[in-house]
């Protein structure tokens, strides 16, 4: 983590410097270079904004009405996710300028991870071959390209950055996932219109072709040719004007070696209100980059090609954004009327913008996600939303919240209009779900979120349990709701730490699955005879049927005493020095309670900010140990403090790194 703080700061001294290189030296207004229309950079006012921030990893559940959002912590807008088709639990998601993480357990937790390249401006994108090769691409400093890097497991350990585009901005990269004769080929996208690929799995790049790309947007896609699987390539460029954009289709049919121009079209125009040359909701600034994937399965729509993008509807500055389809059968020389994929109701009165999607190779189902402000009547407030259609963009599913929680459009802290909040952002899928990243504003700040579509939500009846041993306690694991999931949900349970003496196992009583929804499953936690007294955690995991969505609730198991320690004293009121101490990352903390009753073990700051609350359960008296894991914290002093019906006492610790 301080490698990524390190390589932020040093991309934030940077952008400084270079203001200032441009203000000393009379080359024009810096700021305005970076605010310029015609480009998709990170305004000044918000680079000198993150140079104040620490908060830049804090992986977090947050769970609302039994819904889960994944929270990574602050990061810098602009992510993008790709899933390994070879085990859907591994996802990599990056946010600006480079702050990657990634998740191999289906996003119960992720780890930041720092990716060395020789420099960074930002805009990553990534990319997962057939093969599980993961690709990470992000623009160079200054921007003259891109640099491409390649993992093999998933984003633990990389290789060397090799440079891969050419440009001065927005970068694109997909790959080859079928089995064709292109199979694993990469290929790139970037302003001002080149296109790039590498035949030898990201070892090297070469220029295949320059169109042109007046505006960001530059995109490439990967389709079947009949037969031939992965034989057409695709590239969008995007020209004309904010208010009238242009989207010119080229294809390849030998692997990117050479491309044709199939059709030039102009769909898109404002989205809400122009603001100096840019379209802004709400103060936010947006575009409407044009979105394509193509369908590579077997199935009836195998070969069509999909053109999704943001507008408003009607047209006009100042009016309200739809999310449109267009889908081609003729290889992009020509495409079907547009539909709009947002169902809600009086869709002028609410903005829909900043669409993303994905084709899953294997069915051909297509996944859409978007920025909706449907559920704010004054639309200055909005959620994710998503659908998907699996009749070739004919018809769509009920759209469905991705977020749990709904949050203003514009920051406080983003500047005046048109202020930057991000380009894009991404979804990436299997034939079961897709996850989506997004950036969300819900606490003032640039979240880095993730979440599941279609999605399930999940309750347990009780998460604090008292029990003796030689005894058990029924609780119940449901799933209350649902979001387009329809297929089996299968239980699993671990209980940490493992006991020193005895056991305490989970049984889903009668079956350890549900087919309907809403159902539970009844939940027994036995705990045997003379089991090492103290608080245990069991973890019930529920998973699709290839293991998404994945979803984790716990329940805090308090193993009970006599009430007199092992010598035969009686137990009193303690709260004793951590041990180790200094720590890191991990120390243990132990105590004891005279009587059964409320007890709380509660971590703050130096500044008295709480950090978290280690214990929250009603306990019968007893002694008592407790784990604290400061590894997403900062090297400082901290303070522990139990708080109970008749006792409480505050402690100090260190940590150190």
């Amino acid at each position: 983590m301080k490698e990524i703080y390190s390589l932020r700061q040093r991309i934030v001294s940077f952008f400084s410097l270079l203001i200032a290189v441009f203000a000393l030296t009379g080359l024009g207004n810096a700021a305005s270079m970076f605010d310029d229309p015609r480009f998709d950079r990170i305004p000044q006012s918000y680079l000198d904004q993150i140079a104040a921030q620490n908060d830049f990893f804090a992986p977090a559940l947050i769970t609302i009405n039994d819904f889960d959002n994944f929270d990574m912590g602050t990061s810098q807008a602009e992510p993008h996710i790709s899933q390994n088709p070879r085990n859907p639990l591994w996802n990599f998601c990056a946010y600006n300028i480079n702050v990657p993480f990634r998740t191999l357990d289906g996003g119960i937790t992720w780890t930041p991870t720092s990716v060395s390249l020789p420099s960074s401006s930002g805009d990553p994108i990534t990319a997962y071959d057939s093969l599980g090769n993961l690709f990470y691409d992000n623009m160079k400093n200054p921007i003259t390209g891109t640099w491409t890097i390649k993992s093999t497991n998933g984003g633990v350990n990389w290789g060397t950055g090799v440079s891969a585009n050419v440009g001065n901005d927005k970068n694109w990269l997909c790959a080859d996932q079928t089995g064709g004769p292109y199979s694993n080929y990469l290929y790139g996208a970037m302003t001002p219109g080149n296109i790039v690929r590498s035949t030898d799995n990201g070892a090297t790049f070469s220029t295949m072709a320059t169109f042109t790309n007046s505006l960001p947007g530059a995109m490439t896609c990967v389709g079947a040719n009949g037969s031939v699987q992965g034989g057409s390539v695709y590239a969008v460029m995007h020209t004309g004007t904010n208010s009238a954009g242009i989207y010119t289709i080229y294809r390849s049919t030998n692997g990117g070696a050479n491309f044709t121009q199939m059709s030039q079209n102009q769909y898109s125009n404002y989205i809400g209100t122009e603001t100096g040359g840019r379209s802004t909701v709400q103060g936010m600034r947006t575009r409407p980059y044009p979105m394509i994937a193509a369908d590579n399965s077997f199935g009836p729509y195998r070969g069509r090609l999909y053109l999704v993008y943001a507008s408003n509807n009607p047209s006009g500055n100042g009016n309200k954004s739809d999310i449109f389809l267009r889908y081609s059968t003729d290889f992009g020389a020509t495409f079907s009327n547009a539909v709009v994929v947002n169902d809600d109701a009086n869709s002028q009165n609410n903005f829909q913008f900043f669409p993303a999607i994905w084709c899953e190779k294997n069915t051909g189902k297509l996944y859409i996600k978007w920025y909706d402000s449907r559920r704010c009547p004054t639309s200055d407030s909005m959620d994710v939303y998503a659908t998907y259609t699996t009749d070739g963009g004919q018809t769509f599913a009920t759209n469905q919240r991705v977020t749990n929680q709904m949050f203003k459009i514009k920051l406080s802290s983003s500047g005046s209009a048109p202020a930057y909040q991000g380009d894009y952002d991404a979804i990436s899928g299997n034939p079961v779900s897709a996850m989506v990243c997004w950036t969300d504003f819900r606490n003032n700040n640039y979240g880095a979120y993730t979440g599941y579509f279609p999605d399930y939500a999940m309750r347990v009846s009780n998460n604090n349990l008292n029990i003796n041993g030689n005894s058990f306690a029924n609780i119940y694991t449901t799933i209350p709701a649902t979001k387009l999931y329809d297929k089996v949900v299968k239980f699993s349970a671990t209980v940490t730490p493992t006991p020193t003496v005895g056991a305490i196992t989970v049984q889903f009583v009668g079956r350890d699955s549900i087919t309907t929804i809403p159902d539970s499953v009844q939940t027994r936690i036995s705990v045997a005879p003379n089991t090492t007294t103290g608080t245990y955690t069991v973890a019930i995991l529920a998973q699709g049927p290839n293991g998404t969505p994945r979803h984790q609730r716990t329940v805090t198991v308090n193993v009970g005493s006599t009430g007199v320690t092992e010598t035969g004293a009686p137990v009193k009121y303690e709260l004793s020095q951590n041990y180790p101490n200094p720590f890191n990352p991990t120390t243990k903390i132990t105590y004891s309670i005279a009587k059964q009753g409320d007890v709380r073990i509660i971590v703050f700051d130096a500044l008295g900010k709480q950090v978290t609350e280690m214990v929250k359960s009603n306990l019968p008296a007893g002694s008592y140990s407790v784990d604290f894991n400061g590894s997403r914290l900062s090297s400082g002093l901290y303070f522990y403090r139990i708080v109970t019906d008749g006792f409480t006492d505050t402690k100090k610790m260190m940590l150190v790194k």
